[in-house]
């Protein structure tokens, strides 16, 4: 039996225009890169794009100078895992939605949210009730408890996704047998739903669902190196992979790597978006130090810039391991493999863009698509850490200071105090020399 109870809001869709004149424009469309450009954004989307001396800016439109800046499409997180406390009871503004959005995130799709209930999050976003990236998430994995017995059970299973979830993205979770495997990627199909699955540390297993036709794979393929014929697999089928090298299989984790090397507890504009109770459990104490010629995550990133360089889809994901800088992190490792600035960015917007299923309005600046961006202090060509000197970011037509997510286009607007800050000023960066400050809290 069904009822159905159907409530309609509008979508967020904030009005005027606004130009952002002088940057250096990354578009990621090809390797196009455009100098004292302007940006025109109407309402919540990219009216027009070129250089400054070319383009002409309409008559009573609100102009921001972002001369010797470098703006790039917004980010794309294609394995997220957000931090909500409970099922049934929501939070106003959700801290891990808001951190990412801080650092330049602009969507992401949460691959497993063992729960249909975070699908509110979504629709809060998109309402312009919440703040935050745009959240995409598959609903609860399909897991092998499930124990298909035939296609039509498998069909009928997947049809609430679309129908009651309205995700076109399934996360199907090592299933059961190939067969059953290969029913759930047949529904898909006929569906219009794109499965993606889990690699579970079996690279067997990972060439079984590039051959069966899974829209991708998610987590480390544990090989290394990956030779032509697999890669030419992974290229020419389209499979997407997205490594995530934080928490690579096959040898200690890059998330190990960046918290025993950097300083995340010190970092002022993460103690600002993060509880600092849960910061504190992340960073005071780590379980183990590993010297660096132990990790082997720069050959897993090696390999996955050989399948991109293929023709095949790369994806940028960060786990969830540390909302917001932890995807500056995945790309700084895929750096350490090889890949380039340039090959980064695309795996970072345009090609995770197709992986989640949203091409046609993300993933790269162009008039038409929806006015996400990153506006970057630092040129991201010349060194990839640059990608974290986000000065502004703008998510749907909405622009935000990068270091507060006080938003400035189309109004001025505060972001609401969230109930961490009760327990002191966020700490203050490290110094220097290296050497910490004392907490200002305790």
């Amino acid at each position: 039996m069904r009822t159905d109870v159907v409530l309609e809001f509008p979508r967020a869709h904030p009005t005027g225009t606004v130009a952002l004149r002088g940057a250096t424009v990354i578009t990621m469309k090809g390797d196009e890169v455009i100098r004292d450009a302007v940006v025109i954004v109407t309402d919540n989307r990219i009216a027009s794009i070129g250089p400054s001396a070319t383009t002409q800016i309409p008559a009573g439109t609100r102009t921001i100078d972002v001369a010797g800046k470098y703006i790039v499409p917004g980010f794309v997180d294609t394995h997220a895992h957000w931090e909500f406390r409970t099922h049934d009871v929501l939070e106003p503004h959700n801290w891990s939605l808001l951190a990412n959005l801080a650092y330049g995130v602009t969507a992401g799709l949460d691959v497993q949210t063992s729960t249909n209930d975070y699908f509110a999050y979504q629709d809060l976003v998109e309402t312009g009730q919440a703040l935050g990236q745009r959240a995409f998430m598959t609903g609860p994995g399909v897991f092998v408890r499930n124990d298909f017995r035939n296609y039509e059970e498998v069909e009928a299973y997947l049809q609430r996704y679309k129908e009651h979830y309205r995700t076109p993205n399934i996360k199907s979770y090592m299933v059961g047998n190939r067969q059953q495997r290969q029913w759930v990627v047949q529904a898909a199909k006929k569906l219009g739903l794109m499965p993606t699955t889990e690699g579970g540390s079996d690279t067997k297993l990972d060439i079984t669902h590039a051959i069966d036709g899974f829209h991708g794979n998610e987590h480390t393929i544990p090989v290394t190196p990956l030779y032509r014929d697999v890669v030419e697999l992974f290229a020419q089928t389209k499979t997407a992979y997205t490594p995530t090298l934080l928490v690579s299989y096959g040898g200690p984790i890059a998330d190990e790597f960046f918290f025993s090397r950097e300083n995340p507890h010190d970092d002022a504009k993460l103690n600002r978006f993060y509880p600092h109770n849960w910061l504190d459990e992340l960073t005071r104490r780590r379980a183990r130090w590993v010297r660096e010629d132990e990790f082997n995550f720069p050959a897993v990133a090696a390999s996955a810039a050989k399948i991109q360089r293929a023709g095949g889809l790369i994806g940028v994901g960060g786990h969830g391991e540390l909302q917001g800088l932890g995807y500056h992190w995945e790309m700084w490792a895929l750096a350490m493999g090889g890949m380039t600035a340039q090959e980064i960015l695309r795996a970072a917007t345009i090609d995770g863009a197709k992986i989640i299923g949203f091409e046609q309005d993300l993933g790269s600046l162009e008039t038409g698509k929806l006015a996400d961006l990153v506006v970057l202090d630092r040129n991201p060509l010349e060194n990839i850490r640059n990608t974290n000197s986000v000065r502004y970011v703008m998510k749907n037509g909405e622009l935000y200071e990068g270091d507060t997510l006080t938003q400035i286009w189309p109004q001025r607007k505060e972001l609401p105090r969230l109930w961490w800050w009760n327990d002191g000023p966020p700490r203050r960066q490290a110094t220097e020399n290296g050497s910490a400050p004392a907490p200002t809290r305790r």
